[in-house]
């Protein structure tokens, strides 16, 4: 199963207070649903490719209404041949379009009513709700973090862009084909959502797959910086290695006082040692204590005075 399906069965199964199952059948009912004329009756159509989804409007139908439900499953023509799932109430669908803040004088509205969403736990709850009609989520693997719903009306998009924010999360939207898709895409926020929406389990996984990457990722850059530096203190040891020979070769190399003479004696039984490991060797062999800096000073001292021969 995709982690977007996790996601949609966990939130499926949350337990809600009735205030809270209004609001997140609000979603459902706004998203997935239409009215239908029949015998003089209004009635309402449910449709999701969802399995789950359908399912978890159906149980809400019946818990708030209890009305009667039929359910037809048929495959889609077109390349994917997903199943269809179609809810139809044939009954008082006006009633329960009012009920969820959906249906007023003015006909059907492009967002519920503000007493529906006006607790946090409702908002949540609508939020879920949106997500279980329309929504979906990157693998946590995969290192894109990705989060979105997908609505066709902006109104309503500016809604639930509205709505996150309130849970101080930053959606945006961008225009899709003939879809406004609301996105979150800092892990931060994907994370917060997840737990907002109450698919803790799903939130945990995500944030330990997220927690070992950045891991991995850190060792990598801790490991691919000491390859660096390995390689930066290899470069600089075979200069410097060229410049006392060349000294030698020159002839001069007596002309070096002590000191000198005793750093270049060092890097030349040490040709791969870091400044570090240059002063314990120098320290251990001479009895005396030098920094790095100080080591760093001698050989370029030594290193100059060889370009000095060579001009």
């Amino acid at each position: 199963m995709s982690f977007t399906t996790d996601i949609k069965q966990e939130i499926a199964n949350v337990d809600l207070e009735r205030h809270c199952q209004k609001a997140q059948l609000a979603a459902l009912m706004l998203l997935t649903s239409s009215l239908t004329i029949s015998g003089g009756n209004m009635g309402i159509l449910v449709r999701s490719e969802s399995p789950t989804t359908c399912k978890r409007a159906m149980y809400l139908l019946k818990k708030l209404f209890d009305v009667d439900t039929s359910l037809q499953v048929a495959r889609k023509t077109n390349l994917k041949k997903n199943n269809v799932y179609t809810i139809q109430i044939e009954k008082g669908g006006v009633q329960i379009l009012e009920e969820l803040g959906l249906y007023s004088q003015r006909g059907l509205e492009n967002h519920p009513s503000y007493d529906i969403v006006m607790r946090n736990c409702c908002a949540a709850s609508y939020l879920a709700g949106a997500f279980l009609a329309y929504g979906s989520c990157n693998d946590p693997q995969n290192n894109n973090y990705h989060l979105e719903i997908a609505l066709q009306e902006i109104e309503y998009a500016n809604f639930i862009v509205k709505l996150i924010s309130r849970f101080d999360m930053q959606a945006k939207i961008v225009k899709r084909r003939n879809s406004y898709v609301v996105y979150l895409k800092k892990a931060d926020y994907v994370s917060d959502f997840l737990a907002l929406i109450r698919a803790h389990d799903a939130m945990m996984r995500f944030e330990d797959e997220r927690i070992a990457r950045d891991l991995k990722n850190s060792v990598s850059r801790i490991d691919n910086c000491e390859i660096a530096n390995v390689e930066k203190s290899i470069r600089a040891g075979q200069k410097q290695i060229a410049a006392i020979e060349a000294i030698k070769l020159a002839g001069k190399y007596d002309k070096l006082n002590e000191k000198l003479k005793n750093v270049a004696e060092i890097r030349l039984r040490y040709p791969e040692a870091s400044l570090l490991e240059l002063c314990e060797a120098y320290q251990s062999n001479y009895g005396e204590a030098i920094s790095k800096s100080g080591m760093k000073h001698r050989l370029n001292k030594i290193g100059s005075y060889a370009d000095s021969l060579e001009e």
